[in-house]
């Protein structure tokens, strides 16, 4: 299970907002994996992961789904991990909630490897012995730790180099040199957007440089109204809900995503 490895090692593991939903959940991290900055510009991960989610459920059950997003061109398979701790309701097989979302994105020439994954992924939870550990941890860290140990219990599955580069992250500090596309320095700001006919929109927000940035901006509010997002230089402000009030005015409840 080398991409859930790399996803370990490179940052991607992530804690999900407590009030997120399904959809909530898989636009975020999509979102994240558009911004990986090998991927060609205008990927549009959420727009393939949402629609293909309404038709093919993609729980394995046991508080685990593995949603993926096929894309047209060859680069290499990559995962996005995200953990709420609270679950959220999936329409799991078991009714379960999920707290793991296992986002892959798969490029053509990765088809294969990504099927041998999910296969061996379903193995593993079947016969990990701590997954009620999983389930109850609390920490960050401590989901980490239970996921190397999923990872090591397909033992005869993994190579000695998967084991090889396991032992090395089992023994990294938490801190470490980050690669080029590492999104443990993924900064996430909230962002309220309020809007309506005759007035400049008001961006509040606790980054005065965001607010700025985005103030100066152009296309801001009908980007966020029509696509769900927009981008800002390294900033991209993802819409979360929004809600009408009287006089035409709109609140969009945002998220703004930067990787370093």
């Amino acid at each position: 299970m080398n991409s859930l490895l790399d996803a370990l090692q490179e940052g991607r593991l992530i804690e999900l907002p407590e009030d997120y939903d399904k959809e909530d959940s898989l636009r975020f991290l999509a979102h994240i994996l558009e911004a990986i900055p090998s991927l060609p510009a205008g990927t549009d991960v959420a727009g393939r992961i949402i629609p293909k989610e309404a038709s093919t459920k993609t729980a394995l059950g046991k508080g685990w789904a593995c949603p993926d997003a096929r894309v047209p061109f060859n680069e290499d398979l990559i995962c996005v991990v995200g953990w709420s701790p609270n679950g959220i309701e999936y329409g799991a097989p078991d009714g379960l909630p999920v707290k793991i979302i296992a986002m892959y994105l798969v490029p053509e020439n990765q088809r294969s490897n990504y099927l041998r994954e999910v296969s061996l992924l379903a193995k593993a939870l079947e016969i990990y012995p701590g997954l009620d550990s999983l389930n109850k941890a609390k920490e960050l860290n401590d989901i980490r730790e239970h996921l190397l140990d999923l990872i090591s219990s397909t033992k005869g599955s993994v190579g000695p180099d998967t084991r090889a580069r396991m032992i090395q992250l089992q023994a990294r500090p938490s801190v470490v040199e980050a690669p080029a596309y590492d999104l443990a320095n993924l900064t996430v700001e909230s962002v309220t957007i309020i809007t309506g006919a005759g007035i400049r929109p008001v961006v509040l927000a606790h980054d005065r440089q965001l607010v700025d940035s985005l103030d100066a901006s152009t296309g801001l509010v009908e980007s966020i109204a029509s696509q769900g997002m927009f981008q800002q230089g390294e900033w991209r402000i993802v819409k979360r809900r929004e809600a009408s009030f009287q006089a035409d005015r709109v609140l969009f409840d945002c998220l703004a995503i930067k990787t370093a």
